[in-house]
């Protein structure tokens, strides 16, 4: 007899799974251009960010669409969440092999936990790298004109104030700069203290919240009315506070809150996609831009014309493709997208961009455009630099035209008149966008905004169809003269009219409007109207 055969079972082991990694990313003090190129680097490339919640919103949208975004703060206490609580949700992370960007405020090695969240990864043996950031502590007083050391103040001592054991005799040297964190709410403490040390009554103070954003707001005083001033102000932290002989050199080094547009609150009703460059170049001059989705753009509702274009383009049928907005482009490219194409398929045409901002966005496509005018950026702008079709020179005469289901015929009819045949094609609609929600739509119709920036006339039609009319105070700005002339006719007055129609010369009109008004003693329209509504109204600020 043969020997029974034993069959063993095979043992299944669990995958083994790749040791990812942590970063620990300094997310600066508020300003996002203030992000190191390593950390903007690593933040694209993370599958998860673990962040501080106090971080600016604005630094997320660096991170990838599809990486995971935790906030940390508040534990279900109520209190701050422990430093092992938040270090734990990163190497969770990495040990299931995901590059972790751990994003604090600030430099992670400056009251920010760095030292008990980076032992927490080597305990678990978790690889880590450390990323410093600008630290609130160097940077917010720069950002107020505050230079922490001259020829003569040589030393800066960097203070927690909210430590309860401090003894304020030794810092009461006369030319040490003392910069505090905590200290607002203790602010009539701290000043007692240093002044019974032997501080000189006339010290200067600063207090600035909000450091290197549009936010930002700077008190200045002295030591002996601090307490009164941060009172009677109504001044609120978080915020650095800097005493010592340099705050005196604000009045000459004041560069940020000194831009033309600072403090001002600027509404931009955009496409939400085309929204970021103009608030962009606000937030350069120093306003604060909110943007209010007006317009939404879709997919035409029959896609079979946008199809056949496209067929036709790479099959020969034009000689020309002109765009005349950037979302003509986006269109065109989403198509190409579909059928496999990119922009090898211009390869004998010849396409034209009504003005810069479309010129960069075909060129972020790879097309490098051959018409752009060099005058007016409009579609009668377009057509002045437009060359006639030429039966000798030119083997096609037709054009691809691209564009809104809302556009005029302007440059249609110039191009028939030109000699060109033009495939006038719905590349996408422009629909209105919901309301606003019902705090910004009393913002407009009450003059809780110093500015509107019109950029089309849609815009203007739109946001006046879901909130309203702006409060007659109000600045507004119109990118040209068809903008212009819409918002006159739904009876708003513009006050400043581009001299070229680009988001650019938009903005420096604006700055150079709102300078004007600096120049003649004038306040931004909306804080006029606080103003004369706590004179009218005394009894109110109760």
């Amino acid at each position: 007899m043969g020997s029974a055969s034993q069959v063993t079972s095979p043992v299944r082991k669990k995958p083994v799974v790749a040791m990812g990694s942590v970063a620990f990313v300094g997310a600066g003090p508020g300003d996002p251009d203030l992000l190191t190129l390593r950390a903007s680097s690593l933040l694209g490339a993370a599958d998860v960010v673990v962040h501080d919640s106090d971080v600016p919103a604005e630094l997320l949208l660096g991170a990838r669409l599809d990486a995971r975004v935790v906030a940390v703060g508040l534990g279900a206490d109520g209190q701050p969440l422990a430093h092992a609580a938040r270090a734990k949700l990163a190497v969770d992370a990495a040990k299931e092999g995901h590059v972790v960007v751990r994003l604090l405020e600030g430099d992670p090695g400056l009251f920010g936990g760095l030292g008990e969240e980076a032992s927490a990864c080597a305990k678990a043996k978790v690889p880590f790298e450390v990323v410093p950031g600008v630290s609130s502590v160097t940077a917010v007083p720069a950002y107020a004109g505050l230079p922490l050391t001259t020829s003569r103040d040589r030393e800066v001592r960097v203070i927690d104030a909210a430590r309860p054991d401090l003894d304020w005799s030794v810092h009461a040297a006369p030319h040490v700069t003392l910069v505090l964190l905590h200290a607002v709410e203790t602010i009539a403490d701290v000043a007692a203290a240093l002044l019974a040390a032997g501080r000189a009554a006339a010290t200067p103070v600063a207090l600035t919240r909000a450091g290197t954003t549009t936010a930002q707001v700077t008190l200045t005083s002295t030591l002996e009315r601090v307490a009164v001033d941060v009172r009677t102000q109504r001044f609120v932290g978080p915020a650095v506070v800097v005493i010592g002989e340099v705050v005196a050199m604000r009045d000459k080094l004041s560069w940020f809150e000194t831009r033309p547009l600072f403090g001002w609150r600027v509404l931009v009703p955009r496409t939400k996609e085309q929204a970021g460059v103009l608030s962009q170049r606000l937030r350069a001059h120093g306003a604060v831009a909110e943007e209010v989705p007006t317009i939404s753009v879709e997919p035409p509702r029959t896609p079979q014309q946008m199809d056949r274009a496209v067929q036709g383009l790479v099959s020969g049928r034009y000689l020309w493709v002109a765009f005349t907005s950037v979302n003509a482009v986006r269109a065109v490219r989403e198509k190409f997208d579909e059928y496999g194409l990119d922009a090898r398929a211009f390869a004998g045409v010849k396409v034209a961009a009504v003005g810069d901002q479309t010129a960069a966005a075909l060129r972020a496509f790879g097309v490098q455009p051959d018409l752009v005018p060099v005058g007016e950026q409009s579609s009668a702008g377009l057509l002045e630099d437009w060359p006639a079709y030429d039966e000798l020179f030119d083997p096609i005469n037709r054009v691809f035209l691209p564009r809104a289901d809302i556009a005029t015929e302007t440059l249609v009819a110039g191009l028939v008149e030109l000699g060109w045949e033009v495939d006038d094609v719905t590349a996408y609609r422009t629909v209105r966008a919901a309301p606003p929600a019902a705090p910004i739509r009393e913002a407009i119709k009450g003059g809780g905004f110093d500015a509107v920036v019109f950029t089309s006339s849609s815009t203007v039609r739109n946001l006046v169809g879901i909130a309203g009319k702006p409060h007659d105070t109000t600045v507004l700005a119109a990118i040209g003269p068809q903008t212009k002339a819409t918002a006159e006719e739904l009876g708003l007055r513009v006050d400043v009219l581009a001299d070229k129609p680009d988001v650019t010369t938009l903005v420096e009109g604006l700055a150079a409007y709102a300078l004007a008004l600096r120049a003649a003693g004038e306040l931004p329209p909306a804080a006029r109207r606080r103003k004369g509504a706590k004179k009218a109204a005394p009894r109110a600020r109760r």
